[in-house]
């Protein structure tokens, strides 16, 4: 079962969010899941790094235009690199090619990649899979959003969206959709 996380570039090694990323990665790797991840830095170096460290498959979803951009490549702890020209393309490979969604905190891209999942469940252009975000951070974004457009959001679709305090939250969110402890 393939996870994809989502989460910001700029937490730096030893800050607090790059440490709950860390812990993320190694409940996945933990629990056998592999790890998608954008790749490079931050908090997608931090779980790919945890998931790594469990021994568990970490794959890096890169793209040219990226680095372009910004002269990187794939972080060590990518065992697999699934290389994109595009960004589009790259968010659709996160997203078309996992079981699972999580997010982390982040700026503009994470927020893409929670909407692009999202709005592609809610035209069943998906199977349905969990899209949790993680913090209470994305908790109050994403009221706000009900709250002040709410007539424009269905209920049903509001559900596909799971709340998470911390990664050990969202491990037990998995686990109650997947049954992961009983596999």
């Amino acid at each position: 079962m393939k996870v994809s996380v989502f989460g910001g570039s700029n937490p730096q090694p030893g800050s607090e969010p790059y440490q709950q990323a860390y812990q993320l990665g190694k409940l996945l790797g933990s629990a056998g899941l592999t790890v998608l991840t954008g790749g490079y830095m931050g908090t997608m170096e931090a779980v790919s790094k945890g998931a790594s460290e469990t021994g568990t498959h970490v794959i890096g979803v890169t793209c040219q235009e990226i680095e372009n951009w910004r002269p990187i490549g794939p972080n060590e702890w990518v065992a697999e690199e699934w290389r994109c020209e595009t960004l589009r393309e790259r968010l659709y490979t996160l997203v078309d090619h996992c079981d699972a969604a999580i997010a982390l905190p982040g700026g503009v891209g994470t927020l893409l990649e929670i909407c692009q999942t999202w709005n592609q469940l809610a035209i069943h252009a998906l199977e349905p899979k969990p899209v949790i975000l993680i913090g209470s951070q994305w908790h109050r974004v994403m009221e706000s959003f009900f709250t002040q457009l709410g007539e424009y959001i269905r209920m049903e679709h509001r559900e596909y969206l799971v709340f998470a305090p911390n990664p050990s939250g969202a491990l037990e969110i998995l686990d109650k959709f997947f049954n992961l402890t009983a596999a």
